[in-house]
């Protein structure tokens, strides 16, 4: 494990530890995936402290919050807001990208970790932030590109925003997740073990470096630098031993 990756292990145990001596809820940044596989390895150390994750089905940043109402007699939400940025006049606005969008952010000087998903939709973007930094995005975000903006707060992303989703029918010599990646990504297999080499298979959010682990319904799998995508279902057997199953991206 690495520097970078021994700090943030210490991060989370700091944090479990404070939920538990201060009875209250404590709370993590925006965790990227790698981060995420980070805190599963953290929890021989953290413990029987209860966790929540903000969103673990939909979102690729997420945070985890430490503290159950159960034992504290209160609940406490993430402090995650929605903004919208939209042009001022969408007619003439740039064709604006995920990339514009985050590069108009971090120009502010804004840390990455306060920053979850960022969605675009039509020239527009909808932003999961920390809730500190919220106000001063909308004080301070005019322009995206050559474009001037306008940011506000929303309480939820409109389903028209959301990404379709994609599904693709592929066979399988069988459920071993090198199979399935190489089949969802068109690698040849030497390429799929290739990507595990280089740790950038995750499932459910952990860094998984064996190749031959079995898959089943629901597992997600990403693979960094190429998208994530859902096992849907698995359909059945054909005649000739392949599998069918169907992926979601």
């Amino acid at each position: 494990m690495d520097k970078d990756s021994l700090l943030l292990k210490k991060r989370f145990i700091e944090l479990a530890n404070r939920s538990y001596m201060e009875n209250r809820f404590t709370f993590t940044e925006f965790l990227s995936e790698a981060d995420l596989s980070c805190f599963y390895e953290a929890l021989p150390e953290i413990g029987s402290v209860p966790y929540t994750l903000s969103d673990d089905t939909d979102q690729e940043r997420i945070m985890v919050r430490f503290g159950s109402a159960e034992e504290l007699g209160y609940t406490e939400e993430f402090p995650i807001a929605i903004l919208l940025i939209k042009p001022n006049a969408e007619k003439f606005a740039d064709k604006l990208t995920h990339r514009d969008f985050l590069g108009a952010l971090m120009n502010l000087g804004i840390e990455r970790d306060v920053l979850g998903d960022i969605k675009v939709f039509d020239k527009r973007a909808y932003v999961f932030c920390h809730e500190k930094i919220a106000s001063y995005i909308i004080d301070n975000l005019s322009f995206v590109k050559h474009t001037a903006v306008k940011v506000s707060i929303v309480t939820e992303i409109p389903e028209i925003a959301e990404k379709p989703e994609i599904l693709k029918l592929v066979q399988v010599p069988s459920l071993r997740i090198d199979a399935v990646v190489s089949r969802a990504y068109n690698l040849s297999r030497k390429d799929s073990i290739e990507c595990f080499l280089q740790k950038k298979i995750f499932l459910n959010g952990r860094l998984m470096e064996n190749s031959s682990k079995l898959i089943k319904e629901g597992d997600r799998i990403t693979l960094r630098g190429k998208g994530r995508f859902k096992i849907s279902e698995v359909l059945g057997t054909t005649k000739s031993g392949k599998i069918n199953i169907k992926l979601s991206f």
